[in-house]
């Protein structure tokens, strides 16, 4: 008989965002009058900006002649895109990377899923709690994660990350082999500064740990002392992966661009990690297409540039309504200043996915309740400020008027 990957079978129930998407469509279809407001999933509402489909249009004309025509791109990513990418994100920070070192793929998701593949399964993994479930379930399947024991995996580092020390952890006091970090923070908001990412790097050196940097967040960054990159710390090329993405930054969650940073520096033992990655990637993925990749270089365009600033303040103004309606509210908030995302208390304590019942019932606003990121998000939600303004404006005074009840 076929035998199965059983580490599946330890997943508990559905992928979080796939529960929220069912609890809602059944609400739905017991209350079709209802109109919601979707606060909840993190997927930007506005088009693609005028510089990027211009010059998507352009390469689907180049895709029509055949002087002109491509076929097979290379895996890692086209080179204009990515000579691009090391000289607009990265050296106007003081780094320095060729471009061997940028391998341009699908999806930050589907990165930091797949960067697995290049390390053993007995590896100490080490996640932020709340953590972009992502991170854990990934590890899950690979069979690094242990038993799912009273919300926990028996396996798994957890690294609190609560109001006492603001959502942003110290290195634990046991050794882990892979560490997962994002920031800016998907779910918290919260941010790491220069200090606080020196320490990790001196732990991942000391170690001789691996530091997954998820930094899909980092054009939100709206205070100049917080870093970019973890490469902007001395190190961090020896003992960091850096993964970033156009989703947020440029709206391509439906159109699907990233990339991922793997350092020739970074070695562990005798593999040079770079190679690895190079080996995984031509082996199991295709590369995204030329249209696509494109439009992600015009994301680099002075007109590009000074669009999708707009397209972000825009966002981040829906980020400073929400913070500022809950906490008018009543309700203790962190993030939605280098973020967009905002991490409320709920009031009184109690369960956040009765919450979220609440507020999808009571105000017909949807968001995420805590408990889905990890045992420590319990007691909180998550609110995305990637809706419609007018939505957004309108979902806070609905919470606001449900609170006041």
């Amino acid at each position: 008989m076929t035998k199965i990957n059983e580490n599946f079978l330890k997943l508990p129930g559905n992928y979080l965002f796939a529960e929220i998407a069912r609890r809602v469509s059944a609400y739905s279809a017991e209350h079709p009058d209802k109109k919601l407001i979707r606060l909840g999933i993190g997927d930007v509402t506005r088009p693609l900006v005028p510089a990027i489909t211009e010059a998507m249009h352009r390469a689907v004309d180049e895709m029509g002649r055949a002087e002109t025509f491509r076929g097979y791109g290379p895996e890692q990513g086209y080179e204009f895109l990515r000579k691009c990418i090391v000289e607009k994100d990265y050296r106007p920070l003081g780094v320095e990377l060729s471009p061997d070192e940028v391998f341009v793929s699908d999806g930050a998701k589907s990165d930091c899923g797949n960067i697995g593949d290049i390390f053993a399964a007995d590896n100490i993994v080490a996640v932020c709690d709340p953590v972009y479930t992502v991170y854990v379930d990934t590890n899950v399947m690979a069979g690094r994660a242990g038993e799912y024991v009273d919300g926990r995996w028996t396996k798994l580092l957890y690294m609190p990350c609560t109001e006492d020390n603001h959502f942003t952890p110290m290195p634990p006091m046991e050794r882990a082999d892979l560490i997962y970090l994002c920031f800016p923070n998907n779910p918290t908001g919260a941010t790491a500064t220069r200090e606080q990412l020196r320490i990790w790097v001196q732990y991942a050196l000391k170690n001789e740990s691996v530091i997954l940097y998820d930094a899909a967040y980092k054009s939100y960054i709206s205070q100049e002392d917080i870093p970019r990159s973890i490469y902007e710390i001395e190190g961090a090329k020896e003992c960091a992966i850096e993964f970033c993405s156009f989703s947020k930054t440029a709206g391509f969650t439906g159109t699907r661009c990233a990339y991922t940073v793997v350092p020739k520096a970074l070695r562990r033992g005798e593999a040079q990690l770079n190679a690895l990655w190079n080996r995984r990637q031509t082996t199991k993925f295709n590369g995204v297409p030329y249209v696509v990749q494109r439009g992600a270089e015009a994301a680099y365009s002075e007109e590009g540039k000074r669009q999708l600033r707009e397209v972000i303040a825009y966002y981040m103004n829906n980020a400073r309504v929400i913070r500022e309606g809950l906490a008018a509210a009543g309700l203790t908030v962190y993030g939605g200043v280098n973020a967009p995302y905002i991490w409320a208390k709920i009031p009184g304590g109690g369960s956040s996915w009765d919450f979220f019942d609440l507020l999808l019932k009571e105000a017909n606003v949807v968001t995420t309740p805590g408990a889905g990121f990890g045992p420590s998000g319990e007691g909180y939600i998550r609110l995305t400020a990637f809706g419609d303004a007018m939505a957004t404006r309108e979902a806070v005074e609905r919470i606001e008027a449900f609170l006041k009840k």
